[in-house]
């Protein structure tokens, strides 16, 4: 887990709270109370925890003040939430904490119930305080009153060489912002290009820039693009779901957002291109905009999720393959980069941008230009691109 502390312990294994079989749905309370942990049977202890409702930090501070010395966090166990989870504490913890398959979880109950289960967590992690950047580069012209901030992550993880994650989107970006300066266009209402640092370590430096914004400043952006993972090798082309409609329990983006999706669905249709809605789950740097009312959307061609048949019969591809089978790892490298993807997301990405920069009249409901500034602070599943419950 990001933020885990460095340990090595052995100890008794004790349960906290699981719900065996898993329920169907996530809801699983496992270690979300102080009253979820009894005594710790032995010293050193550790706390066998299921994924569920409340944050990896908050189960794993009140094992740290329940006794416990070490945190194993399972997968809740339903369809989509079974392999080892990876995700953040949300701020440097000192106790050591792991994830686990929800199978092997599962399993450990089992046996608690009926043994002394004795484990060995050990961690080495690196938690120390550095300094990264944002790169903002403004058009030349444009209102500054009705500005599109066009974003897309420069960082990686240490352990992959990023080029999909995310250099497909901040070259994309860039190339946009070369194109618009070569032909010395001038677009009616000013854009800027945000590079954003630390995205990999839960948005750092997006959320540094909005929080760093008066309601004054934030009501001069009347919209967030973002570009993140768009060159997938195993792709789908997804837009980011302004209105919800997706699926079932998609959250809604703020007023404008659907008309965002709007712009991208209708170009992929125009160029004979399907298209399918991801729901806005705080996975990237548009969340800390969502959050404070400015409408965004977006494009991403998928991570570690599986492709279904039903997408491989329209998009091609491998079904039951991850979307990127080199996410986060050493092969996400420029040989594994789907360049027709990049080209038809890249091609939507200049579009959009284009649009948003000449448009007359404001793409809201009530036909007005600028974004709302009610900071509305969503609980989102992910914080950057690692799940925090």
């Amino acid at each position: 887990m990001t933020y885990s502390g460095s340990g090595d312990v052995t100890g008794d294994i004790v349960a906290i709270d699981v719900q065996n079989p898993p329920p169907a749905a996530p809801g699983s309370t496992s270690g979300c109370e102080d009253s979820d942990f009894p005594p710790p049977p032995s010293d050193p202890a550790i706390a066998l925890i299921q994924r569920g409702t409340c944050t990896f930090g908050e189960k794993v501070v009140n094992a740290e003040e329940a006794g416990y010395d070490a945190a194993i966090i399972f997968n809740e166990g339903q369809p989509g939430r079974t392999d080892v989870v990876a995700g953040t504490l949300g701020a440097p913890s000192d106790t050591p904490a792991v994830g686990m398959s929800s199978a092997d979880g599962l399993a450990l109950e089992e046996l608690d119930r009926t043994e002394d289960v004795v484990m060995n967590v050990t961690t080495s992690t690196d938690s120390r305080q550095a300094t990264t950047v944002n790169v903002l580069a403004d058009s030349t012209s444009g209102d500054p009153r009705k500005t599109t901030v066009v974003g897309a992550h420069l960082d990686s993880v240490a352990g992959g060489a990023g080029i999909n994650d995310n250099g497909s989107g901040s070259s994309t970006i860039l190339e946009i912002a070369e194109e618009m300066a070569d032909l010395k266009v001038n677009p009616r209402n000013r854009v800027r290009f945000a590079f954003w640092g630390a995205e990999e370590l839960g948005l750092l430096g997006s959320e540094h820039y909005v929080d760093s914004l008066n309601n004054r400043q934030l009501g001069r952006i009347s919209a967030n693009l973002n570009f993140d993972m768009v060159g997938s090798p195993n792709y789908v082309r997804f837009v980011y779901d302004g209105d919800g409609d997706g699926a079932q329990g998609n959250p809604v983006g703020p007023p404008g957002s659907a008309q965002i999706e709007d712009i991208f669905t209708r170009h992929f249709g125009g160029e004979g291109l399907e298209s399918d809605p991801t729901p806005f789950n705080g996975r990237s740097d548009y969340g800390p905009f969502i959050a404070v009312g400015i409408p965004a959307g977006g494009l991403f061609t998928g991570a570690e999720g599986i492709k279904t048949a039903e997408q491989a019969a329209v998009y091609g591809g491998t079904a039951g393959v991850a979307y990127d089978p080199n996410y986060h790892q050493a092969g996400d490298t420029i040989v594994n980069l789907n360049t027709a993807a990049l080209h038809e997301m890249s091609d939507a990405a200049a579009h959009a941008t284009w649009t948003l920069a000449r448009t007359r009249t404001g793409f809201f409901e009530d036909g007005s230009r600028t974004a709302g500034t009610a900071r509305m602070a969503p609980k989102f599943e992910f914080s950057g691109s690692h799940a925090q419950r």
